[in-house]
């Protein structure tokens, strides 16, 4: 049987439709404007490249006084002229362990200049970042579909000290950045070390979490591995094995980090040992104790033991309450019926009677 649709029906129908078609086309609009129309890449064709030519980074190496060389390749994707800023840029640590570059430093009128390094943080010796130099190349207008391989030099100052020095190179176009990581290290000894501090037990339960920070006292970056035991006073108690840390702590570096620990125990008292070991031979740790306590259920002991006691209390009051009242000797007041006399009390002389 054919169906009918009435012309009401027909309109909402197609309002319908048309908002469906506006919603999934939103998202995908909203996706190509994030994109800032252009990629930075380290230039293939290096000594340091990697089979196919492709690089995640750059790294370099020399002695105190070497000038370094590589080179940046910078790709227009869009059908526009794209200008492009590049600097370099110390990286550095976030309180949680992720990987952060130091901002331009300003120019006298308050906005970065091309090619400006990274500001130093407050009271800090400059980095790597003012190490960088890309002459001419440090505004690069490149044309629509078109690749840019721009050179650049990293001269390692005369008194630098041995291991590594994160940097970056950063490319920056109206407000949007994307950085490249560069891996440098001065030629010299090197000393992987650390330390695990401010060990702590927090939440209950299978949300328990143990809480350390680890610090780099060496001279090289670490990707440490962690071990979590517990002892409890009823013997050892199920922690967490060896696993990555899924952090790269560069020299000089913090990292306040977090390890669930779903198997806590319920009613103990525990020793949490924290072991840390990162390849060189770094290797540290730090313990702490805590109480596991079901606090809601002791509440409710504690509140039924109060309640028992109470009661206990009370009864007893009323049993002595009902126990009557007796005179002298059990037989009541002198003088009545029933009552006893006491009996005479002798003194003792000492002489025969």
């Amino acid at each position: 049987m054919p169906v009918l649709h009435s012309p009401g029906r027909d309109a909402r129908l197609l309002l319908v439709l048309l908002a469906a078609a506006a919603l999934h086309t939103v998202p995908a609009a909203s996706a190509a404007a994030d994109e800032p129309g252009w990629t930075a890449e380290p230039a293939a064709g290096t000594a340091a490249a990697r089979p196919g030519g492709a690089r995640p980074y750059f790294y370099l190496e020399g002695a105190p006084a070497a000038v370094l060389e590589d080179r940046l390749a910078l790709t227009n994707t869009t059908d526009q002229e794209r200008t492009v800023t590049l600097r370099g840029a110390d990286a550095h640590n976030t309180a949680d362990g992720a990987l952060a570059v130091r901002p331009a430093a300003p120019a006298p009128g308050g906005v970065p200049a091309p090619g400006a390094v990274s500001a130093p943080a407050p009271g800090a010796v400059p980095g790597a970042g003012t190490w960088f130099s890309f002459g001419a190349g440090a505004t690069v207008k490149i044309p629509p579909r078109t690749r840019a391989v721009v050179p650049f030099t990293v001269t390692v100052p005369p008194a630098s000290s041995p291991g590594d020095h994160p940097a970056a190179v950063i490319a920056a176009e109206a407000g949007r950045e994307v950085g490249v990581r560069v891996h440098l290290r001065v030629s010299g000894p090197t000393l992987a070390a650390l330390t695990v501090e401010d060990v702590a037990v927090r939440g209950r339960g299978a949300a328990s979490v143990v809480a350390y920070t680890l610090v780099n006292r060496g001279n090289v970056a670490l990707a440490p591995e962690v071990d979590i035991r517990a002892e409890g006073a009823f013997g050892e108690v199920p922690g967490r094995g060896p696993r990555a840390v899924p952090v790269e702590l560069l020299p000089g570096q913090r990292a306040e980090l977090t390890e669930p620990w779903p198997g806590a125990p319920v009613l103990d008292r525990v020793r949490v040992t924290v072991t840390v070991t990162a390849s060189g031979g770094a290797r540290a740790a730090g313990a702490a104790s805590a109480w596991f306590v079901p606090w809601r259920a002791a509440g409710w002991t504690g509140l039924g033991l109060l309640g028992l006691g109470g009661t206990a209390l009370g009864a007893l009051f009323l049993v002595r309450g009902g126990r009557p009242r007796r005179g002298p000797a059990d037989g009541g007041p002198a003088g009545t019926p029933g009552a006893t006399t006491p009996a005479p009390q002798h003194e003792l002389t000492g002489a025969s009677r």
